[in-house]
């Protein structure tokens, strides 16, 4: 799965831990446990804010493009 492989990263990038992103994300931590570990896929609302929160475009998180930039 793209999707948790990508979190993953952009929070290793940004130096949070799982704890300190799901806080800064206002998300439950085992909500965003599950989202990194287990393969499971955000709501739109849920994607739109953790692409918002590290500045890459919902494409990118989900696979779709290899291209970060968000296009405006």
């Amino acid at each position: 799965m793209i999707f948790n492989e990508r979190l993953k990263l952009l929070r290793t990038e940004n130096g949070l831990t799982q704890e300190e992103a799901a806080g800064k994300l206002e998300f439950n931590y085992r909500h965003f446990q599950r989202l990194e570990a287990d393969g499971h896929l955000p709501n739109y609302k849920s994607l739109l804010q953790i692409a918002d929160f590290f500045g890459v475009s919902a494409d990118w998180l989900m696979g779709r493009t290899d291209k970060r930039e968000v296009n405006r």
